[in-house]
């Protein structure tokens, strides 16, 4: 009987009644984590790349990850690693002190958080105290000035501590630090020329010293150094606790011119003089400067021109002549001229003092002043 031919290997065989039996595979299957160690395990690959990227890297690459996954991991870590010691620009140079010590920049003047952040900046460590006697805590920095400034010569770390000494916002600093603050007074000014007045205030360093007039209806000229003081404003003996702040005010009055008792006060017109009559003309009696001719006449004559035929009575004075008459009560003349009331300069007169003689010209300092409702007047 002959034997079938031998078949290929790649043809199938059919199986009929589980002939061929299956043939096992070449090598049985490997379960998962078989044969791995602990320090190939993942987690313990990527905390060490986190917390300690040299020895992460190492485990990456003795372990089971694909070659993509181990770069990029290397890659990753190495920049995690570099990064805190990247560069970082350099800064200022701080003044160093002859004696080899570093001085902070000044703070004096800042607000207090402002300095604060300054000085951590420059590499300090701030602190803050307060300045006058008080010692009160400074909850709130911005609401703080520096006055003071100085090394404690003690350091935070690497860091010197720099302690400033403030004071409240728009409180005047003390003249040293820990010293009691002590607050100006408006000192007394009535009474003395506004020159005077306003050298007394130059120690308060205020901002102005501004004259106003004690009287509402006198102006005042361009220099009052002069002038006396009768209000101020502020009052005597007020403390001023920001005298940069405070501006002061002196209504003056010109001299010779008294104070008012209040401010806002007219200076009243000066009295009239009292009337003069002047003494009756004499009957009988008659001056001209001329000739009477013709006619009769029961008293003096007086004409402004030339009378004829008539008579006239009664004393007075012409400045011409009368003729056609005759004069039987007395004569007359004339004076040829007439006499008339004016106007001129009266000399030195005191700028804002009474005057009677309105349109009457003075001078006072150099200065020219008209009498114009019944005071000097520029």
């Amino acid at each position: 009987m002959t034997q079938p031919p031998p078949q290929h290997p790649s043809q199938s065989i059919p199986q009929y009644g589980g002939w061929p039996p299956p043939q096992p595979p070449p090598y049985p299957p490997v379960p998962p984590g078989a044969g791995r160690k602990w320090w190939q395990h993942p987690v313990l690959a990527v905390g060490a790349l986190i917390l300690f990227p040299p020895g992460g890297i190492a485990l990456t690459w003795l372990g089971r990850w694909n070659r993509a996954a181990k770069v990029i991991a290397t890659v990753l870590s190495a920049l995690w690693f570099l990064a805190p010691f990247a560069g970082t620009p350099p800064k200022d140079p701080v003044p160093v002190a002859a004696g080899g010590t570093a001085q902070p920049p000044n703070f004096v003047g800042q607000n207090l958080k402002d300095a604060k952040s300054g000085a951590q900046k420059a590499g300090y460590d701030p602190v803050s105290h307060d300045a006058t006697e008080k010692d009160a805590g400074q909850w709130a920095d911005g609401n703080w000035t520096v006055c003071f400034q100085a090394l404690t010569g003690k350091k935070t770390g690497s860091k010197p501590v720099l302690d400033f000494g403030v004071v409240r916002n728009g409180a005047p600093c003390p003249a040293a630090d820990n010293e009691a603050v002590h607050e100006a007074k408006m000192p007394r000014l009535v009474g003395q020329p506004f020159a005077k007045a306003a050298q007394a205030l130059a120690p308060l360093s205020l901002p102005s010293v501004k004259p106003s007039s004690a009287y509402t209806n006198v102006a005042l000229p361009a220099a009052v150094d002069d002038w006396t003081v009768c209000f101020q404003d502020p009052e005597e003996g007020r403390t001023i606790p920001d005298p940069k702040a405070t501006a002061a005010r002196l209504a003056v009055t010109a001299p010779g011119t008294p104070c008012p008792a209040t401010e806002n006060t007219e200076l009243p017109p000066p009295p009239a003089p009292p009337a003069t009559t002047p003494p009756p003309a004499e009957n009988g009696t008659g001056t001209s400067g001329g000739t009477s001719d013709g006619g009769s006449g029961g008293g003096g004559s007086t004409s402004g021109g030339s009378t004829t035929g008539g008579a006239s009575s009664g004393g007075s004075t012409s400045g011409g002549s009368s003729t056609g008459g005759s004069g039987a009560g007395g004569t007359s003349t004339t004076g040829g001229g007439s006499d008339s009331g004016g106007s001129g300069s009266v000399g030195s007169v005191n700028p804002g003092g009474f005057c009677s003689t309105p349109g009457a010209v003075g001078t006072a300092n150099g200065r020219t002043y008209t009498c114009s409702g019944g005071h000097w007047r520029r």
